[in-house]
């Protein structure tokens, strides 16, 4: 019996200093974003939670950092560059001052409707993202949300054709195109790091700004925004990045499993973001504001295609760039 005891004890000696330490160390993936996790950033980053930590047997621990707690959008991109924040959840806008390329996702009026909004990020134009983001940027898009259009808020007048622009002030993120367009279709754009935007809006300093219903109606413009006009000059794809570095520095098997996940996330975000988006729009007309639809988003489309989209050819590597996602779109 004794000699029995001794071997078992062996054994587990032996088992004990041959397993790997991961085996006992739990890594924690830090991730933040700049929205809440009602929104479809949270989604994308609870589901994200939720497969890693299973499918890695609890090995990996994955913390979330909503509403911006970490800094905007911009800093988290460069945190997760440099490698002190492993990942974050964005608006590609933001991503597009460190990868110029994908700045052609930004073009007012590209994407026209959410198939479009899929197309351009699964197959062989995913893959052109990746791997521009992987070498401009320094981080790897896991998974993608779809957060719909960034429809118009404001607390000034109804907007329901072009001349109803004309002089509204409205946040709009550090992003170039984004600036221009707004300003061609007769706006004031001002930009505003996201943080700012809902006491700009209380104290006046601008009158409106653009972002999805789901947004929209996790921060409560409601309570600072009379009207939305839904326009589709934008679709917010936010994607999941982590640094690459970070990325590299993991096994194989590592570095599968958080791809997976990714992918599984992004299904998840993609079979539930029209219902909710649908949801968030109700809910801000339930909490007071009015909503419309463009008479003339034609005139607008035509203006932004003429005007703003041949000043940003050059940044987003020529005009055969946009017109190789435009053929790929079949526009």
């Amino acid at each position: 019996m004794k000699r029995l005891m001794m071997f078992g004890l062996m054994v587990l000696s032996v088992v004990t200093f041959t397993l790997p330490i991961s085996a006992f160390a739990e890594k924690t993936l830090k991730i933040g974003m700049g929205d809440t996790l009602e929104s479809d950033q949270g989604w994308l980053a609870t589901r994200f939670k939720e497969i890693v930590e299973t499918n890695s047997n609890g090995e990996y621990k994955v913390e979330l950092f909503p509403a911006g707690q970490l800094g905007d959008e911009q800093k988290m991109v460069k945190d997760a560059r440099r490698g002190s924040l492993d990942g974050a959840v964005v608006a590609i806008n933001n991503i597009t001052p460190f990868s110029k390329s994908v700045g052609v996702l930004t073009l007012p009026y590209l994407i026209q409707n959410f198939s479009d909004a899929v197309k351009v990020t699964t197959g062989g134009l995913g893959a052109k993202w990746q791997a521009f983001l992987i070498k401009e940027a320094g981080v790897r898009p896991l998974g993608w949300s779809y957060a719909n259009f960034r429809v118009l808020t404001n607390s000034k007048r109804p907007v329901k054709k072009l001349a109803d622009l004309k002089g509204l002030k409205l946040r709009v993120p550090k992003n170039a195109i984004m600036i221009e367009t707004w300003k061609a279709l007769g706006a004031e754009p001002i930009p505003m790091a996201w943080p700012e935007t809902f006491t700009a809006m209380q104290q006046g300093v601008v009158d409106g700004q653009d972002n999805p219903h789901v947004v929209n109606f996790a921060f409560k413009f409601y309570e600072v925004q009379k009207y939305t006009s839904e326009v589709h000059y934008n679709f917010a794809l936010q994607p999941l990045v982590i640094g690459e570095k970070f990325f590299q520095s993991l096994t194989a098997e590592d570095q599968a499993m958080l791809t997976r996940a990714g992918l599984e996330a992004q299904q998840f975000n993609l079979l539930t973001a029209v219902s909710v988006a649908e949801e968030a729009k109700q809910n801000m007309v339930k909490n007071g504001v009015e909503y419309m639809e463009l008479e003339d988003e034609d005139q607008w489309v035509k203006i932004a295609m003429e005007n703003v989209w041949p000043k940003f050819y050059d940044e987003i590597g020529g005009k055969a760039a946009a017109d190789e996602v435009v053929k790929a779109l079949g526009h």
